[in-house]
């Protein structure tokens, strides 16, 4: 009994010594208070004061990769290393979404414990049933309504270490016997919220009105949406105030579903609903309660287009469309503080959207992602905003953009490879990349291959007039290809081409083939040359981004010949930014827009070096030749599982089918008089591409990843520390 008795105390002492670590305040009903908000900005309780605290965060996932969200893969050892590196970035807090995993509260407690003068705070997020909300379209729903209360009252007992979650499926589950309450900054509840959800929940639920709540009430304004979001509020203030303590609210919003007007917005969806913040209110809860936003500057395109938004400059004198949205936001929610929970872009290949002052989303190289997150950081700073969590902390590979996820087949295999033209794979400040980026440099030095093992590299048998020995490797980024010329390469004198064939069919003659005429089609062609020249092209039958936003959505021209086999054309890669909008669905007519996709920029991957650029795909140094292909501009849809995009489709929409392996066709053009060097044949008789060796590889269901911090962690480390932690800004 008294092992027992001793135990208990022991473990009561254990659980509740944070408390003794955090210095708080204690409120009138006996309530611990750490953060409070105070007019129009967030307040710390510090060394016996009310202190102003501007939020300087990070957004940390789930995944690793190779692992969706749900999988929760990452270990109490990577968050203690990751815990360090943020706080050394001068981050105070970070920002995760769901309950995550014991061993995440555990690390965070013992980290702040060893890191007491300066702990790292954190904001706990709470996940909505977020596919049956959009899918039911009823917030109201029973089975939504109760599990997402469920959710709550699991994330409560999570951060105080009170909780036994059971299995659940795609979700954290365990022992929860870490006390990180004393390190909550605020609680983030919801997603970014589907405007016909809220539209559809308003419209069926129009008794639901004036929630009256112990912690959180519903103004008489307020809409059923709105009330709904009081109660899961109220609901989660009661049950943290049964652990002793009270911390800032709020629940996730977004530009779509802001209580703004956008005279600039096409698409009507965009603007036809509100959650306003301002019509809930806290009462008898003295940590307070704010409004939060993700807010990018490149979506909605009212950023781009808003002629309202164009009234404020920055010194060089172009329009700062995001600040003057941030300041007309702020302006809106009077006496009250406004978080920038999600912002930033990312460093990546491929782009999503356009943006004012060229802050679009994607095609920026590590160094421009770091200027530009940080001069974001700086708008919503002068915006007078409570704080800035920039999104993400890592890499993650499971996630999919609009523009090229009807490219990826199957879309459940999506995390097991890195898709360098999906941009939302690239929005970390720590770079993950494909296995073998810690080996190979491209820098047109070929020694590090030698490093490589046999079974992972293949020199290509036969001869290739003008070459002396080409290689290629691959990862689950990227197709490498090295080799050494006979003589020195010189992109002023000639060109050189790599035929790229994966499947039956394609360009068995082009212009760019010099006459010669091939017994198997190509799929695509590596051109290298000048800068403004190198790139990846595609046989236009073949051509995905014309069949899908040409063919099936009627919004590019499409001439019939392109899409004859053989039809001797390589197009330009591109990705579609903007798809044509037409009234009704759009308040005016917007045109299709799309961006050029398959350029191939010269440089270094080496950090180290003063060439380096993240984005670079390829070097000559002499005679040596290196390059790196994204798997997605040579047609793969899933290099994992062999799978390329074919020729046809099924159900009316694009599919995959599975290559046998890459056929490489190596020649090289002299600009001089157009010769060709390479394609040797026999007279009268076409090129045997279907005689060249294939490059093979197994599928692969677990992948290997390097892990680097990004160019712009060292430059929003910078922003970070030019920020007071302890000034309210103006």
């Amino acid at each position: 009994m008294r092992f027992a008795l001793l135990s208990v105390a022991f473990f009561l002492v254990w659980h509740y010594w944070p408390t003794k670590k955090v210095e708080s305040v204690q409120s009138a009903d006996g309530s611990q208070i750490k953060f409070r908000t105070l007019g129009d900005h967030i307040e710390m309780y510090d060394k016996q004061q009310w202190t102003p605290f501007f939020v300087k965060g990070v957004n940390v996932g789930a995944a690793l990769p190779g692992h969706d969200p749900g999988e929760l893969p990452i270990s109490k050892e990577k968050y203690l290393e990751w815990f360090k590196q943020i706080q050394e970035l001068g981050a105070n807090t970070i920002r995760v979404y769901t309950i995550l995993t014991p061993v995440f509260y555990q690390a965070l407690v013992e980290y702040n414990q060893r890191h007491a003068d300066q702990p790292l705070y954190f904001i706990q997020g709470v996940w909505t049933p977020e596919d049956e909300l959009i899918e039911s379209k009823d917030a109201y729903l029973e089975a939504i309504y109760s599990e997402f209360q469920s959710e709550i009252t699991y994330a409560v007992g999570a951060v105080y270490g009170t909780a036994d979650i059971p299995e659940r499926l795609g979700k954290a589950t365990g022992s929860y016997r870490y006390n990180a309450g004393p390190y909550l900054l605020a609680w983030h509840i919801g997603t970014e919220w589907d405007p016909k959800t809220v539209q559809n929940t308003n419209d069926l639920h129009k008794d639901k009105t004036g929630f009256q709540g112990t912690h959180i009430s519903a103004k008489p304004n307020a809409s059923p949406f709105e009330n709904w979001l009081a109660e899961m509020l109220d609901h989660l203030a009661v049950l943290e105030s049964e652990n002793g303590w009270k911390h800032p609210l709020t629940f996730t919003n977004w530009v779509t579903t802001d209580p703004l007007k956008h005279p600039g917005e096409v698409l009507v969806q965009e603007d036809m609903v509100s959650v306003d913040a301002t019509r809930l209110n806290a009462h008898n809860w003295p940590a307070g309660y704010f409004a939060s936003f993700h807010a990018y500057p490149y979506y909605p395109d009212f950023f781009l287009l808003d002629q309202t938004l164009m009234d404020m400059k920055d010194k060089d004198g172009t329009a700062n469309t995001y600040l003057s949205y941030l300041t007309k936001l702020k302006a809106y929610h009077k006496d009250m503080p406004v978080m920038i929970t999600e912002f930033g872009v990312p460093s990546s290949l491929g782009i999503g959207h356009l943006a004012n002052k060229d802050r679009h989303q994607g095609g920026h190289d590590e160094t421009q992602q770091g200027q530009i997150n940080a001069s974001l950081l700086q708008d919503i700073a002068s915006a007078g905003m409570a704080g800035g969590i920039v999104f993400s902390w890592q890499d993650e590979w499971f996630k999919r953009t609009w523009n090229t996820m009807h490219f990826e087949i199957p879309q459940s295999r999506r995390k097991l490879w890195n898709n360098v033209l999906t941009n939302e794979q690239h929005f970390g400040l720590v770079a993950e990349m494909s296995g073998k980026a810690g080996t190979l440099q491209i820098d047109g030095d070929a020694s590090d291959w030698q490093s490589l093992k046999e079974d992972e590299k293949r020199t290509l048998a036969g001869g290739y007039p003008g070459w002396k020995s080409i290689w290629m490797t691959h990862d689950e980024a990227y197709v490498y290809i090295a080799g050494e010329l006979e003589q020195p390469f010189d992109p002023e004198r000639e060109k050189l081409y790599f035929g790229v064939d994966t499947i039956p069919g394609g360009n068995r003659h082009a212009k760019e083939l010099g006459g010669v005429k091939l017994d198997e089609g190509l799929e695509t062609l590596i051109e290298l040359g000048k800068d403004n020249e190198s790139q990846v092209k595609i046989a236009s039958n073949y051509d995905f981004h014309t069949r899908l936003y040409g063919n099936q959505y009627g919004m590019l021209k499409v001439k019939p010949e392109d899409m004859k086999d053989d039809s001797g054309i390589f197009n330009p890669w591109k990705l579609a930014v903007g798809l044509e909008q037409i009234p009704p669905d759009s308040t005016r007519y917007n045109p299709f827009q799309d961006v050029p996709a398959g350029m191939l920029k010269r440089g270094s991957t080496d950090p180290a070096s003063a060439d380096f650029n993240s984005l670079t795909m390829w070097q000559a140094k002499g005679s040596v030749v290196e390059m790196r292909i994204p798997w997605m501009l040579l047609g793969f849809t899933d290099p994992s599982s062999l799978q390329v995009m074919s020729y046809g489709e099924k159900d009316g929409k694009l599919a995959a089918t599975t290559t046998q392996g890459i056929r490489l066709l190596p020649w090289i053009v002299q600009r001089s008089d157009g010769s060709v060097r390479g394609l040797v044949k026999d007279a009268g008789a076409e090129y045997p591409v279907s005689k060249l060796p294939a490059y093979t590889w197994p599928a692969w269901n677990k992948v290997q990843y390097v892990e680097r911090l990004k160019k712009s962690y060292d430059l929003m480390k910078d922003a970070f520390h030019q920020i007071d932690d302890h000034v309210s800004q103006p």
